[in-house]
């Protein structure tokens, strides 16, 4: 019985969803999960969507001030489909639109409920702290480049990335069109399967969502990727080939393989993300949405520079970046050539994912403070994402799930599978979670 079900099959007294709500408020007052908690909230099994999705009549900011004050006149499908079985509680903290590694791109970055001097992870860091802090609960998340499966790592819970095009994004705020994912964070495989059930299917609003049969294939051949493995810091080496031995026990074969093109992919991403974000952001204008510049009397560029001067430093970073390898001038040297690689690496890699999956660490590092990462540099937090860029720019399912814990903070491992195969990879963490116990330090509205 997943917790999604043992929770409906549990008696509520009238006051538990004001309890739970105050319990939350004072808890977010330390990890800063939530930008918004709904206090209305009486009914259903709770669930949060991140801040760069839509819900009918709650303000959406993406974490941004340029978007203060847009509240949308309409729900995201996904929101939607959960139905009344599901009570939203509120929106979840993330880096300014999923511009970030760790989660501090934000005005109250989240912190780690294991340990609130260390990080989340990013970009959907309130989504991977409130799962970890409250015992019934799912996530609704987004990924662009390893936004799910990063929180997901560092806050000790199962984060769920769904075939590109099997769930709608309509009602999605965008970060970079052909990129976004709207998936799943939740405390087990099974509440990600429940909660994937009701999400997939195709939308009339959303030409890129699929109704495609989702296998479960059950191959027992596990690749690691050795250009992937050479990026770990020893911390994480170990525990993971002490990962790689009790699979094996557990019937799976263990194949180490070269990739050379994985280790372009992090350039790829951020040519090709960074394009599509600039573009996006374009709209964002201090008189259409959100934030109002109002000074109406100054020239147009003028006026345009300086309502835009409320972006955040990365959000700033990306647009500059975008803009300039989408140029004319410099596009074929950049945009184009990032293109015809990501076509190479989804073909290099499908080669792989049809004999089996692959495996490696979420992330290559044990969680880091918060001031340690404040220190890094742009290209130092962008070579992080080494491990769940590939599957990301690829549009391959994947899912991180925890597997240890280093000085009392969780690690996690990332599956990837061929698309459409989702259902494969959540079986194969609802196996491992038969055979090892995830650590909750909070739970939040138990019964």
């Amino acid at each position: 019985m997943n917790s999604i079900e043992e929770f409906n099959s549990l008696e509520k007294k009238e006051s538990y969803y004001p309890r739970l709500v105050e319990e939350l408020k004072r808890a977010n007052g330390e990890f800063h999960a939530f930008n918004l908690i709904n206090e209305g909230i009486r009914a259903g099994f709770p669930f949060s969507a991140k801040d760069n999705i839509c819900v009918r009549g709650f303000e959406a900011t993406c974490s941004s001030k340029i978007l203060k004050g847009y509240v949308p006149n309409f729900s995201a499908t996904a929101v939607s489909r959960l139905g009344s079985a599901f009570g939203f509680l509120g929106k979840t903290n993330m880096d300014e639109f999923g511009f970030g590694t760790f989660g501090i791109n934000s005005e109250e970055p989240a912190r780690n409920p294991f340990n609130s001097d260390y990080v989340t992870g990013g970009s959907s860091s309130g989504a991977a702290a409130a799962t970890a802090l409250m015992k019934y609960h799912v996530a609704l998340a987004v990924s662009t480049g390893g936004s799910i499966s990063s929180p997901a790592s560092f806050c000790g819970v199962v984060g769920y990335t769904p075939t590109y095009g099997l769930v709608s994004r309509y009602g999605l705020i965008d970060y970079g069109n052909s990129l976004d994912r709207i998936g799943i964070i939740a405390r087990s495989a099974g509440d990600v399967r429940h909660t994937c059930g009701l999400l997939r299917g195709t939308d009339r609003y959303d030409s890129t969502c699929v109704d495609h049969n989702v296998a479960s294939d059950g191959k027992k051949t596990l690749f690691v990727i050795n250009q992937l493995n050479e990026v770990l810091d020893e911390r994480i080496r170990a525990p993971f080939e002490s990962l790689l031995g009790k699979l094996e026990n557990l019937g799976y074969v263990v194949k180490r393989v070269d990739l050379d093109i994985i280790g372009k992919a992090v350039g790829i991403y951020y040519i090709i993300s960074s394009a599509e974000a600039s573009t996006n952001l374009a709209r964002y204008t201090g008189f259409k949405y959100g934030y109002q510049y109002g000074r109406f009397t100054e020239y147009y560029n003028d006026f345009f520079s300086n309502a835009r001067a409320e972006f955040g430093i990365e959000a700033k970073r990306r647009i500059i970046l975008g803009t300039f390898v989408r140029s004319a001038s410099v596009r074929g040297k950049y945009y184009d050539k990032a293109l015809r690689a990501r076509r190479l690496l989804i073909d290099r890699m499908k080669g792989l994912l049809k004999d089996g999956y692959i495996i490696s660490p979420t992330m290559p590092i044990k969680t880091p403070k918060i001031r340690e990462v404040r220190e890094l540099t742009p290209l130092q937090s962008y070579a992080t994402d080494a491990l769940t860029v590939p599957p990301n720019l690829c549009g391959f399912p994947h899912i991180s799930f925890p597997f240890d814990y280093i000085d009392g903070m969780p690690i996690g491992a990332q599956i990837i599978t061929d698309h459409f195969n989702d259902d494969a990879i959540i079986g194969f963490v609802e196996e491992w979670e038969r055979h090892f116990k995830y650590r909750f330090k909070h739970n939040l509205g138990a019964l």
